[in-house]
């Protein structure tokens, strides 16, 4: 061990016969007496990779190395899965990934892991584009592997506004306590693993720390295919940019998708709720179906915050409001809801369509309001002119969020809103329409001019023809005869 924590080395390897014993014979003395377990997990090799380890282990007596062989080829991301998951169950605290083809040098392994074991780092790079050994393109590195290499690096770092000199060095080391913050069940099995899994480090915010290694290419080899390798780097970080925004729900990023970002452009609901909240302070508010509570960090702090939803609580929850209840609002509201005070604003955006019993949530909310309390109302218009477009060509294309999200259990118009805030006992003081929000499909350089422009043509539509050009219906409402 090494300040106490339990070190794992995993070697992935595929057709490493030739290269394998030679990788083992390379780890330091000082490296073997410090680490717990070194495991090679041989990926269905079509050569004799594993029977050749199998003797290498009991020619040099080498009680912490483990040999493992996958009956199927799980695939270079797929190995890396299987043997994460085995330090993991093992109670390990740090893990280094070496390669079995000797691309990598093991001479370096205390560099590695240090940064873990030290408390430095949760996710450690190596990186061959630092110059400590001279860089990569002295090390051998191909000119058009280097060129592709600080392309896809640079189109990364500005995506993901990180600042990484390499992302596509298989040298890494992980702490176990950060892998497990992370799913890796939906990430490929490919090579592009390696980028995903550093996506979703940086999402997750582990502290990653590149350390310069030596580089190293001799006649071992490539499995990886460049153009096919590439275009799956841009794919997936492209997804996961679309995912964090809304706008895709990418399998693989499915954990970070947020089906209704907040919109704070001129005209949109969230802005229209926000501005009319913050005209005052010193108000209670209960937000129904408040997600993450993304709409509540705009609420003026010298309001008091409550919110409500299905959700485990998160760092955004308890940041963002002053109470916080998991709930499933298919049950009703809690009764702990009941011992709040009195509440000036309870808010019902975009999440009645999506319960079974909205009517009884509503009949309840009557009581909780205090004697100049209000409630707002939004719900998407089915009726807009973009369903009555796809109905007449015979579609109807659900979808993620939006009118025709897939999970909406009710549909709503103008007069359908207008009858049942009625039957419930609530007058209608204020009503607002917000526009088709055209800003969410342009390009982001489009945004802030055209977009613009564009949006308030459509909001002046909206106004004008509500019921076909409304996209959503905004009603701010009182208890009758309170």
């Amino acid at each position: 061990m090494r300040n106490n924590k339990k070190i794992g080395i995993l070697i992935v390897a595929y057709n490493a016969a030739t290269t394998l014993n030679k990788v083992l014979d390379r780890i330091p003395t000082n490296v073997y007496e410090e680490i717990d377990e070194i495991a090679v997990f041989d990926d269905a090799s079509k050569d004799n990779t594993y029977m050749l380890s199998v003797g290498y282990k009991e020619l040099k007596k080498l009680s912490k190395l483990h040999l493992y062989l996958n009956d199927k080829n799980l695939g270079y991301g797929g190995n890396q899965k299987k043997g994460f998951a085995y330090f993991e169950e093992k109670g390990f605290d740090a893990v280094v990934l070496l390669h079995g083809d000797g691309q990598y040098a093991p001479e370096i392994l205390q560099d590695m892991y240090a940064p873990i074991t030290d408390n430095d780092a949760d996710v450690v790079l190596g990186s061959r584009m630092m110059t400590k050994y001279g860089g990569a393109l002295k090390g051998g590195m191909p000119l058009y592997k280097f060129i592709g290499n600080r392309i896809l690096s640079t189109f990364q770092n500005r995506k993901l506004k990180m600042n990484l000199t390499e992302f596509h060095s298989g040298y890494r080391a992980y702490s176990l306590h950060g892998l497990r913050k992370l799913n890796l069940e939906n990430t490929t099995n490919d090579f592009h693993f390696d980028t995903q899994i550093i996506i979703k480090a940086h999402h997750n915010n582990l502290k990653i720390t590149e350390i310069p290694i030596p580089t190293y290419y001799g006649d071992e080899i490539c499995y990886v295919n460049g153009m096919k390798y590439a275009r799956n780097i841009f794919s997936t970080t492209n997804e996961y940019m679309q995912t964090v925004k809304g706008k895709i729900k990418s399998e693989v990023y499915s954990e970070y998708y947020i089906p209704y970002p907040l919109k704070l452009y001129p005209f949109s609901s969230h802005k229209m709720v926000i501005d009319i909240i913050n005209k005052k302070d010193n108000q209670i508010i209960l937000d129904i179906g408040c997600g993450d509570g993304l709409l509540a960090e705009h609420i003026s702090e010298r309001n008091e915050k409550i919110g409500v939803d299905f959700i485990p609580p998160s760092e955004n929850t308890n940041k963002n409001f002053n109470r916080y209840f998991q709930y499933n609002l298919n049950k009703g509201l809690p009764e702990i809801i009941k011992e709040e005070k009195p509440f000036d604003y309870i808010l019902f955006l975009d999440i009645l369509e999506h319960l079974l019993d909205f009517e009884t949530i509503l009949e309840n909310s009557r009581g909780l309001l205090g004697k100049e309390g209000k409630i707002i109302v939004s719900l998407p218009n089915f009726v807009n002119i973009y369903v009555r477009l796809n109905i007449l060509f015979g579609r109807l294309p659900l979808a993620d969020k939006g009118i025709l999200d897939r999970t909406h259990l009710h549909l709503f118009t103008y007069g359908i809103i207008l009858t049942m805030l009625n039957k419930h006992g609530f007058e209608i003081i204020g009503r607002k329409v917000t526009p088709i929000p055209i800003i969410e499909v342009l390009p982001s350089f489009l945004k802030k001019n055209l977009g613009y422009v564009m949006n308030f043509l459509l909001f002046v539509l909206s106004k004008l023809f509500k019921r076909i050009f409304g996209y959503q219906f905004i009603f701010i409402c009182k208890v009758k005869n309170y």
